[in-house]
């Protein structure tokens, strides 16, 4: 998510229409904890591998490697995609060579959806209800990574203003929802 923006164009950036009205609660019965191993985004054709991430030494999200633009990352020390609470994925908008796997945030739209396949072949799909674009100097972190009593996504990235001295100003973040569930490899349902 930090990254240089060096191919010229800057990523799609939502419209208030898409701001935070509600959190939606998810009447889906959650899943047990499995990590995720893909992530697919239909509407903007994201079909991308996801790797686990930690915390750096003052207790920020790692992203994932800058040199894999197709690599989203999940926090592996939160909730599993599926299960009850608030599951963090990340990942970059571009680096120099351009687009990365979460180029296209903010462009989604409510009601676009977010299937995330596990290791234990289960499928959570996800329906976004909200995208924003936060001030990195006044990111909402409880708004963002507070803990959620359902099955709650979180996708977020880098956006906003870009300047070459200090890149992105800022992060986009996708609200979701778990509304429906697969398991052992099944369509959803």
């Amino acid at each position: 998510m930090l990254n240089d923006g060096g191919h010229g164009a800057l990523p799609p950036t939502p419209g208030a229409a898409q701001a935070l009205g509600f959190a939606p609660v998810s009447t889906v019965p959650p899943l047990g904890p499995s990590a995720p191993t893909r992530i697919r985004i239909p509407a903007v054709r994201l079909d991308a591998p996801v790797t686990g991430l930690g915390l750096d030494s003052e207790g920020h999200l790692q992203p994932p490697p800058a040199a894999e633009v197709n690599l989203a990352g999940w926090y592996r020390d939160g909730a599993t995609p599926g299960q009850r609470g608030t599951a963090i994925m990340a990942g970059h908008v571009d680096n120099q060579r351009g687009p990365a796997v979460f180029y296209h945030l903010g462009a989604l739209r409510r009601g676009d959806q977010v299937e995330v396949v596990r290791q234990d072949r289960a499928t959570a799909v996800y329906q976004i209800y909200a995208i924003e674009v936060y001030d990195k100097k006044h990111f909402p972190d409880a708004k963002v990574y507070g803990r959620a009593a359902d099955a709650q996504l979180r996708l977020i990235t880098c956006g906003g203003d870009f300047s070459e001295k200090n890149g992105y100003g800022g992060n986009v973040v996708a609200y979701a929802y778990l509304v429906h569930t697969s398991t052992g490899g099944q369509g959803a349902r």
